[in-house]
């Protein structure tokens, strides 16, 4: 029934789609009650600022609404029991944007890839993924593979489920989608109720991510670091790659609820990049905002944690050390052209989710085990590091931006045929040749849409996936029964990971510049720290055979 509030796994949610035509306003906010409130009270504050309730997470103490876009927050925050509000998606119409991928997506040189042999229980393409041999996953999955009871929640734009390197191990019934389309900023609808069914990505970046995580071992395509766990769809993203603060926190809520074991985050939460608890250069309201961002994040970081899932982030691709943050220029991202200069104190600044509670930061690095000239870094928020990819990797030689230094994984065919790389009857064109687009068909096969498309991209986007997968396998080889199915302590889990990273010196001299690969002095890093732990590292690369055999 449309707009019925349902109970799922303890959360009053409504459907996904659910509240279309509510008069409450153009805008959706998310409405953080104070612990212990009174609920009635709480409706009836939204209800006295003009807003109109759509849906409720009861575990997490919120509630979705529509509104005005603005003087909203102000009047509700005024509640006693409200502890406060934030812009969660916006609705209505707005300016058709696009947000730029969160990777760094500079692929375009040549084709070649890089060497590799073929190593028993891998996938045809296997011999491209240096990344996979980097983290040892080659050497792992022959001790370890990945236990099916062992579930990973992708909190991305979704997941292609027709690839046949996936949809071995995509799981229908736990999958969700929290974030319907919004044609303002989406685009036309590809389906019914502006609702794309699970197993669908119309970006790409989610199946990227999966693929990286856990693609099957089957003879076609790719396999993922951790080739035989659950991959469960929690889409908390955009079509236009916006991801905002109601579906993710719902997302998390869910993954939870679920009994998920893992779940990767490659993002942050839009519209700003630094949350700030009172920045000087931000309104009252933004201010505000950013307060209830904070605190809604925290409280849904917190639940996921609590119910024994391991949180994994991109530290991001501002090359920034996060303990030492640079001008913000680029908030609010949405709507666009509303970004100002925004100095960040460090202290009452946080980038969310990397910096949030329980949520282990993974930079990037290119094949030549350097940090990627995007890739953020710092003591203060990085746990380890992984492959992301370096299109500028090694500088002076026949390898220096080629597609082979990206990182291959999964991709939509639907994605590679809007940006040209794929024609109309499922063919590569030389364009997406060009751009490092591969084909595999399963034998027999002659259905294009059955087929398996991978792309290469760079970001620490394609890291955190890496650290996933490992986390992945550990819960696979010490994880044991629990309630409600099969699982590990996270604290645990991250401890694992740490300790068998391999540690990485910091580079001598540890002033890392970019100059011949192109880059202005901003990108120039330093890296601070031990042995053991710095800021390029973290306590190491992970790896994926220490992890299981524990050595």
């Amino acid at each position: 029934m449309t707009g019925a509030l349902v109970l799922v796994a303890g959360a009053v949610v409504a459907p996904v789609g659910a509240g279309a035509g509510v008069a409450g306003g153009d805008t959706e906010y998310l409405v953080l009650l104070e612990e212990g409130a009174d609920r009635s009270q709480a409706v009836a504050a939204v209800k006295a600022a003009g807003g109109e309730v759509v849906k409720e997470n009861a575990n997490l103490g919120t509630l979705t609404v529509r509104a005005a876009a603005s003087g909203f927050v102000g009047r509700v925050s005024a509640s006693s029991a409200i502890e406060g509000a934030a812009r969660s998606r916006p609705i209505g119409t707005v300016p058709r944007v696009e947000k730029p991928l969160s990777v760094e997506s500079e692929n375009g040189g040549s084709g070649k890839a890089a060497a590799g042999k073929k190593v028993v229980g891998m996938d045809p393409l296997d011999a491209q993924l240096w990344g996979l041999r980097m983290v040892r996953s080659d050497l792992a999955r022959r001790v370890q593979p990945g236990k099916k009871a062992v579930k990973v929640g992708v909190l991305d734009s979704g997941i292609d489920a027709r690839n046949p390197d996936i949809a071995p191990n995509f799981d229908w019934k736990l999958s969700r989608n929290f974030a319907p389309d919004i044609p303002e900023i989406d685009g036309v609808c590809e389906f019914s109720g502006c609702v794309d069914p699970v197993g669908w990505d119309d970006s790409g970046h989610g199946t990227h991510v999966a693929g990286t995580i856990g693609a099957a071992v089957n003879g076609v395509g790719v396999s993922g670091v951790a080739p035989n766990v659950t991959l469960v769809e929690i889409r908390g993203g955009q079509d236009s790659g916006y991801l905002f603060l109601g579906p993710v926190t719902d997302a998390l809520t869910y993954a939870g609820d679920v009994g998920l074991d893992v779940v990767n985050m490659s993002f942050y939460v839009d519209p700003w990049l630094y949350n700030c608890t009172a920045n000087p250069a931000d309104s009252p309201e933004a201010q505000a905002e950013q307060r209830t961002i904070i605190r809604a994040m925290t409280r849904a970081l917190n639940y996921a944690h609590r119910h024994g899932v391991t949180l994994v982030g991109s530290l991001g691709n501002n090359h920034e050390d996060l303990g030492k943050p640079r001008t913000d220029l680029s908030s609010p991202d949405f709507p666009a052209g509303t970004e100002y200069p925004r100095p960040i104190d460090n202290a009452t600044c946080v980038d969310l989710p990397v910096e949030g509670p329980h949520v282990i930061g993974v930079s990037a690095l290119g094949p030549s085990s350097t940090k990627a000239d995007y890739s953020n870094y710092g003591t203060e928020q990085i746990e380890v590091s992984a492959p992301g990819g370096w299109f500028r990797d090694f500088f002076g030689t026949p390898q220096f931006r080629t597609n082979g230094n990206l990182i291959l994984s999964t991709y939509p065919v639907n994605t590679l045929q809007a940006n040209g790389s794929v024609d109309a009857a499922g063919e590569l064109t030389p364009a997406g040749i060009a751009l490092g687009a591969q084909k595999q068909c399963p034998a027999g096969v002659t259905d294009y849409t059955k087929c398996g498309y991978y792309f290469p991209l760079q970001g620490t986007s394609m890291a955190s996936p890496h650290a996933t997968g490992v986390a992945a396998l550990i819960v696979s080889q010490y994880g044991k029964g629990r309630p409600g199915g099969f699982g590990m302590d996270p604290d645990k889990v991250g401890r694992i990971l740490m300790d068998t990273a391999q540690s990485r010196a910091c580079p001598n001299p540890p002033l890392l510049t970019y100059t011949n690969e192109g880059r202005p002095a901003e990108f120039n890093a330093l890296c601070e720290g031990t042995r053991n732990f710095n800021g390029f590292y973290g306590h190491g690369i992970v790896d994926a055979w220490a992890a299981v055999t524990r050595r």
